[in-house]
């Protein structure tokens, strides 16, 4: 494969060589391979050998299982900073996290979390300066702490919550229902619950969810476990109750299996608009109901075995809708229609052919969000180069009233209500926790207050300095890039280095605080950085689709140019350099050290996608492989078909880095077979005369899913073991 670095750089970056450490080459878990498992795609003949893989229960599969994370922890004990790792980490995460306070009926609600608390506890106060007391504890449903809260939402009056509850980081949910002002949960439960929306009428009779039929397997022990794709999503309502076995069928698309919805009802509770989506791509349909239209209410639904009347507004997937505010049947919503970085459109219900724009798309920046206070005032919220922009415009006219002030970093959450004169919302950033802010308009001039501020015991932020670079990709396309070192680094090519990359799903990586980065930097003098490339949406829909679907390579060489960009400026070098990414991001990871495994010395992949052709017989797709231009896009990528033994490419001192796979076993998004096929795969197996000396693991964690929920134990012990591996395999000494 040609080498994407220009000729000159080449002679800069020494090869990877071997891990020497006394425990290396490791003796790896071995699994019988079916050759006849060949699968014929397109005129292509495809072995799958590690197929029965994908049943988990099996007792080969549990077998193999076992025997990687026996093999992890021998690799793991050999890593002698390990305990210090956890000791600092352990003591930085402790510390306060809470949620903005959001008004609901006539009390103030938010989330909080002590510091090392599994779960965040919601409270409920009479007022922002009332004494609080907790609502909902997810602590107390199980021992361990993996049972958590996922989706929650009041009734208009915040007479009742209904909540879902999720088992072991499962998508599944359970929505239960309490009542607020005693507490009391009642009898009503909602079961195979996925990827719902919560909303309820205004007479906080009931609520509209979605939900899926059940799963077909026999005898489902363990919801999450199981790997039957999710189709024919439906919408229901419920009557508080009522059996969920009386549940109204409000919508369902019998023509369409993967269509999925989201439910909202209008502020003032006249309308159901309802989003239909296909994907994770940034485009729905947008159908609605006037609910005061119907002669005998849900009720009549109900008796008449009716489904809701829909009228469609947008009937196709060619943009994105968002609901922003309505007066009447006068809509306004955010779109990227005929505009990438998004607008402000505005159209009456009595004239669905006549759209206006309220907000124009600007030229540079991307609007990211937009939220009705004050009745006729919009906090739009802004993307400028990867960092959060606020200000106030006039809902009527679109014009600007005013910008808010606001340091480099991250919005993270915007708390308001139309009937409101104030509003809240979050900031972070790479070296600031967090703070709550409180806007009060009701004066006619914002009056900033600081609501609440995060602070961390025995840390420093003096310590560290925030650059933003630009690495030039493969195509001569700038990718920007956030780097974090200690301050007055010397760049002289000896620093380990993390470079954290997603590039995908319109995703956008903001600033944020990660504590166990900042704690690598300052205790292993690592560089930490965080790449921004294509197929994420931090410069609108065209940056977006620049790295999706069959340019999705474009997402790699950005990736590729980040780490070489970090060793020509003299932060790191080959053998100290350190990629990471999960999910879609562990996907990036795999095919980047298939494509170029000479460039990195470690590479940390969390519950990523594997194996590109059979991903969308589980879960979400990046394509179809049955379909052949899609196919033809996938084969050129995907991890598990592109395995290749780098020292048999005529570079003999060239090998896979020290790699780690993540996995778990009620990831029911990314099932674990796509980390286990590759594990098993020539990746890693025991080969007679093998040059590959660096390790390749899996840490394959229990009662977790895809990363939702996760107690905050689970999420320290991934860190300790990642950034210890990490340490061992770049030659990292512990800093006091």
């Amino acid at each position: 494969m040609a080498p994407l670095l220009k000729s000159n750089v080449i002679s800069f970056m020494p090869e990877v060589m071997p891990c020497k450490s006394r425990m290396w080459p490791l003796t790896y878990p071995r699994f019988e391979r079916d050759e006849t498992c060949i699968e014929s795609m397109h005129g292509h003949k495809i072995p799958d050998p590690y197929r029965p893989l994908e049943v988990p229960k099996a007792r080969a599969t549990q077998e193999f299982i076992a025997s990687q994370v026996e093999l992890t922890k021998s690799v793991l004990s050999t890593c002698d900073t390990k305990e210090k790792l956890r000791e600092r980490i352990t003591a930085v995460y402790d510390y306060p996290k809470s949620s903005c306070p959001y008004r609901r009926g006539n009390k103030c609600f938010y989330s909080h979390n002590s510091g090392l608390q599994a779960q965040s506890v919601l409270y409920m106060q009479d007022s922002l300066d009332g004494e609080a007391e907790v609502l909902l504890d997810p602590n107390t449903w199980s021992e361990d702490g993996t049972k958590s809260l996922e989706i929650m939402k009041f009734s208009s009056n915040a007479e009742y919550l209904a909540y879902g509850q999720s088992s072991s980081g499962s998508d599944w949910i359970t929505i239960k229902v309490i009542h607020v002002a005693d507490k009391i949960t009642l009898d009503d439960t909602l079961s195979w619950v996925k990827f719902s929306s919560l909303a309820w009428t205004h007479d906080n009779r009931g609520f509209f969810y979605n939900r899926y039929p059940k799963p077909t397997m026999n005898e489902i022990e363990d919801e999450g476990t199981e790997t039957d794709s999710n189709l024919f999503q439906e919408l229901r309502y419920h009557f508080l109750g009522t059996d969920q076995s009386q549940d109204i069928l409000c919508w369902r698309d019998s023509e369409h299996a993967q269509w999925f919805s989201r439910a909202e009802i209008t502020d003032d509770g006249q309308y159901l608009v309802l989003s239909i989506e296909e994907s994770c791509d940034p485009v729905n349909r947008l159908y609605y109901c006037n609910l005061s239209t119907l002669p005998q209410g849900l009720e009549g639904l109900r008796q008449n075995k009716e489904h809701l009347p829909m009228i469609k507004l947008i009937d196709n997937f060619d943009a994105q809708y968002e609901l922003v505010a309505n007066e009447g049947s006068l809509f306004t919503f955010l779109t990227n229609k005929d505009a990438p970085k998004n607008k402000l459109t505005r159209v009456s219900l009595d004239d669905p052919s006549s759209w206006k724009d309220v907000v124009p798309e600007s030229e540079s920046d991307v609007l990211t969000s937009a939220d009705l206070v004050n009745r006729q005032q919009l906090v739009l919220c802004y993307m400028s180069d990867v960092k959060h922009l606020l200000q106030l415009n006039d809902l009527q006219s679109g014009h600007l009233l005013q910008k808010l002030p606001l340091e480099i970093g991250s919005i993270c959450e915007i708390s308001s209500r139309p009937e409101d004169a104030d509003f809240f919302y979050s900031f972070t950033s790479f070296l600031t926790p967090g703070i709550i802010y409180r806007c009060d308009l009701s004066s006619g001039t914002p009056d900033l207050s600081v609501l609440k501020e995060t602070k961390i015991a025995n840390w420093d932020r003096s310590l560290f300095e925030i650059r933003q670079e630009f690495a030039t990709s493969k195509d001569e396309t700038r990718v920007p890039m956030f780097v974090v070192a200690k301050k007055g680094l010397v760049r002289n090519g000896d620093h380990p280095a993390v470079l954290y990359g997603y590039g995908g799903f319109n995703v956008s990586l903001m600033p944020y605080f990660s504590v166990s980065r900042l704690v690598l930097v300052q205790h292993y003098g690592a560089v930490v950085a965080t790449a921004n490339t294509r197929g994420g949406g931090e410069y609108g829909e065209k940056w977006h689709k620049a790295g999706a679907l069959a340019n999705k390579q474009n997402c790699f060489d950005d990736f590729i140019a980040c780490g070489e960009h970090l060793i020509k400026e003299g932060y790191t070098q080959n053998k100290k350099l350190c990629i990471e990414g999960g999910s879609n991001g562990g996907l990036l990871v795999a095919v980047c050290i298939n494509q170029r495994p000479d460039l990195f010395g470690c590479a940390l992949a969390h519950v990523g996608v594997m194996d590109m052709l059979r991903f969308q017989k589980f879960t979400i797709d990046y394509g179809c492989a049955d379909i052949a231009e899609e196919f033809d896009w996938l084969i050129k990528y995907s991890p598990l078909h592109n395995v290749k033994r780098p020292w048999e490419n005529g570079t003999k001192s060239i090998q896979y880095p020290a790699t780690m796979l993540f996995t778990a076993d009620h990831d029911d998004r990314v099932v674990p077979s796509h980390s286990l096929k590759l594990l098993a795969y020539e990746l890693c197996t025991s080969l007679d005369n093998s040059q590959q000396t660096n390790p390749i693991i899996g840490r394959i964690e229990t009662k977790a899913g895809h990363g939702s929920g996760r107690p905050t134990m689970k999420i320290i012990d991934e860190m300790v073991d990642a950034y210890s591996f990490f340490a061992k395999m770049t030659d990292s000494a512990w800093i006091e």
